[in-house]
């Protein structure tokens, strides 16, 4: 405790100067955001995604399933976190952690909320043969901001799938079609903005998650609207820093969005 007292007033002190710790401006993404398509050969879409010294893998698997009861015309989607211990010494194998689900959530409602994928058109049979699509989230290095590039590393694998051969109703696995997933131009994408005293910044590194007061993951499309909110940390916002918090996240998305 004493030692993230120490920490917290040291990024503090800085803050105050309008700095970070490793130099950059409260508001600044590390460098570089980088984005590479088609990683995996045993996926139907993949990608992995570079911030700074964060490092995540995405990989998308396609299945035939029967849809959800109570949308029986439209595919399913489900979206998952596995954060293993190559990536932070802190994460540790076995069944998911309360990090990785809730890693797994906020990605989740991101692409569910803005209707990037017309689910509608993943429909094989009504109430009882649709698509069903898997996201699988992997950080190779957790350097902080999880949130932002797993969010834009499961954009980039959507964006990357190609349905597999359909034969006969079965899949053949090994052939890739051309034909891509039905998605729109939305392309949300997340930012999470956190707060430390009175101050706010994004892109975290590993030291100053462990001291942010408060945060809030604003997955936001390309025409600026909307579609999830996911506050995170101890303290409470006031309706002050909610819109402030939302602004800059509208703001930053663009930054992101380029490296798609």
């Amino acid at each position: 405790m004493k030692m993230h007292s120490e920490l917290r007033k040291h990024i503090i002190d800085f803050l105050n100067k309008g700095l970070r710790l490793d130099g950059r401006a409260p508001l600044e993404y590390r460098k570089p955001i980088k984005v590479e398509y088609d990683i995996s050969k045993s996926a139907e879409g993949s990608a992995r995604v570079q911030i700074g010294g964060t490092l995540l893998m995405a990989g998308i698997k396609l299945s035939l399933e029967k849809p959800y009861p109570d949308t029986p015309d439209a595919g399913n989607l489900m979206c998952g976190a596995e954060l293993i211990p190559m990536a932070n010494p802190e994460f540790e194998l076995g069944a998911p952690g309360l990090q990785a689900i809730e890693l797994g959530r906020i990605v989740d409602r991101g692409i569910r909320e803005s209707h990037v994928i017309d689910t509608k058109k993943l429909c094989i049979t009504p109430g009882e043969k649709v698509w069903g699509i898997s996201i699988d989230l992997i950080p190779i290095n957790d350097s902080g901001n999880l949130f932002d590039a797993s969010a834009l590393a499961a954009l980039a694998a959507l964006k990357n799938t190609r349905l597999p051969k359909l034969e006969n109703e079965k899949i053949d696995y090994l052939t890739r079609t051309d034909e891509p997933l039905p998605l729109s131009d939305a392309e949300p994408v997340s930012v999470t903005v956190c707060k430390i005293g009175s101050h706010f910044i994004i892109d975290p590194t590993e030291e100053e998650e462990k001291v942010i007061d408060a945060r809030l993951t604003v997955a936001s499309m390309k025409d600026g609207t909307l579609c999830a909110l996911q506050k995170g940390g101890e303290e409470t916002l006031t309706s002050e820093d909610i819109d402030k918090m939302i602004g800059i996240a509208v703001e930053k998305a663009n930054e992101l969005r380029a490296a798609l």
